[in-house]
């Protein structure tokens, strides 16, 4: 019925309908996978051509404040493990109270002790003006972390971007989903395993722990009632403990600040393992990974003899923290203030 120069002509048409399909087709369902992040699929350019400036934004603020003040490399850093495990890192931390929404920084983990809001604040604005409704306050608070530890001395690593910002807070989350100074080594591991990290992370990302402070509330009960019975921590450093006393007093002194790495408190470096290996963690939190678990015990006396090591891991187990739960595609939004809603 029909030539053979149809079919031909036929079939070179479909052949070039078929390229034209895939040719349009790819933009559409990469940038609908990538851009949008479907699927919580985060990676390290996701503002490459929608905001190109905005890490070079983040790190010359954060360098800036840094260098008026080294404390709050450890304070920017604390912000994102404090979102993190609240809700999933989601800028949740840094909403202010209104409306329906009680602030998570009324929480007793952060309670006049979560700090560094004014440095993402003046980063928001500063992106805000270069590209406006584009970057989430919790990219800003991922970005701030790694360049807050780069500037300490510490490792680099590639930020997976893509998060938008929560709707809302969780007071309740905050007061029980992040790890308290004083919880058993138990209770730590399984508030990391229901994030998705496991004891290897946790004993990495304790290491953060090589610059900031605690306040004396934060370390008290191991001066002087450890277990309830009167006594103190015996596996505290009773040299170092008798110091900690001088400013840690029974009662009063409550704010005062001390050291957690009291060797090298701006330096971010293995010291804090070689710390504990020497009984003089500061926190429970920090002993307890030599003293209650043969695992950890194991990791910390290869960080301890092996920085490098400890800076591969900490790096590999930022980025998966920093995944934990975001939200991605049309969840969320992105605030035009961090402090609150749009």
């Amino acid at each position: 019925m029909f030539s053979s120069s149809y079919y031909y002509s036929f079939s070179v048409s479909l052949a070039v309908l078929s390229v034209l399909l895939t040719f349009f087709a790819l933009p559409f369902c990469s940038y609908s996978k990538n851009t949008y992040g479907y699927g919580g699929y985060l990676y390290p350019q996701f503002y490459e051509h929608s905001c190109p400036k905005a890490p070079e934004i983040v790190k010359s603020i954060v360098a800036k404040a840094v260098a008026k003040e080294a404390r709050m490399a450890a304070s920017l850093l604390r912000l994102h493990f404090h979102d993190c495990f609240v809700k999933g890192c989601d800028a949740s931390i840094l909403l202010d109270s209104s409306g329906s929404i009680v602030s998570e920084k009324r929480s007793n983990p952060n309670r006049n002790s979560a700090r560094g809001f004014e440095v993402i604040d003046e980063i928001k604005s500063a992106i805000e003006k270069e590209c406006p409704h584009t970057v989430s306050c919790a990219d800003i608070i991922a970005l701030a972390a790694r360049d807050s530890t780069v500037l300490a001395g510490g490792p680099s690593w590639d930020v997976p971007l893509g998060r938008r910002d929560s709707r809302g807070a969780s007071l309740s989350g905050s007061n029980h989903n992040i790890p308290a100074p004083n919880n058993t080594f138990q209770t730590i591991l399984t508030k990391f395993k229901l994030k998705g990290l496991n004891v290897d992370d946790m004993v990495t990302l304790s290491g953060s722990h090589t610059i900031g402070n605690a306040r004396c509330t934060s370390f008290r009960q191991r001066l002087y009632n450890q277990t309830g019975n009167g006594q103190p921590d015996y596996s505290l450093h009773q040299g170092f403990a008798a110091s900690l006393r001088t400013r840690c007093p029974r009662s009063g002194g409550d704010q005062n600040l001390f050291f957690l790495d009291a060797n090298t408190p701006q330096k971010f470096d293995n010291l804090y393992y070689k710390n504990i290996l020497a009984y003089q963690g500061l926190l429970s939190s920090d002993q307890i990974l030599l003293t209650k678990s043969e695992a950890s015990m194991e990791l910390v006396k290869q960080y301890a003899e092996n920085n490098e090591l400890f800076f591969e891991q900490f790096a590999k187990s930022m980025v998966k923290m920093g995944n934990i739960s975001p939200l991605t595609g049309l969840r969320g939004e992105i605030r035009k203030n961090c402090r609150r809603l749009n």
